[in-house]
């Protein structure tokens, strides 16, 4: 009974080695997915301009900026943090960034989103909020450029990246 345990514990342990040698892997995918999203869409608005700010203008709520101020900083906010989450530069901040980002994009269309069959698309935020949310907690992993300048530097701790 007593070797049970051992190779119940030691093949548990072994389980842990390798979902920890997955983590970092593990933080580049869900970087990589979450930011293509909104980088797709950053490039979306940027390749039919005149319908972005048309689209800002009469379907868009976004409170406090103007239609064409509003199109610019969010096309941009998209582009600029995807790319540095993509990279893990500034991984958390740029997290946050995009977070922002994302947040924003609900409160503007609310109106739509929230409304009856809308269901999987506010969904689809909140999943989106939430590995954001994973990568300002827990950083963008060592596979980032955060890592490596943590590993440079020679301050490598578990929270330095």
């Amino acid at each position: 009974m007593a070797e049970n345990k051992n190779n119940l514990a030691h093949a548990y342990t072994r389980f842990v080695h390798l979902l920890n040698a997955l983590q970092s892997p593990f933080a580049l995918l869900v970087r990589v997915y979450v930011s293509w999203v909104f980088l797709k869409s950053g490039w979306l608005k940027l390749s039919d301009w005149g319908q972005t700010v048309a689209l800002f203008e009469s379907e868009y709520k976004v409170p406090l900026l103007p239609p064409h101020a509003a199109a610019v900083v969010g096309t941009a906010g998209e582009l600029v943090f995807s790319v540095l989450v993509i990279i893990g530069l500034a991984g958390r901040l740029s997290a946050i960034g995009l977070f922002a980002v994302n947040a924003l994009a609900v409160i503007s269309y609310a109106h739509v989103l929230f409304g009856e069959g809308f269901e999987a698309a506010i969904g689809h935020h909140y999943l989106w909020g939430f590995m954001l949310l994973v990568i300002i907690f827990y950083g963008p992993g060592a596979l980032s450029v955060d890592g490596l300048l943590a590993r440079r530097s020679g301050y490598v701790t578990r929270d330095s990246y």
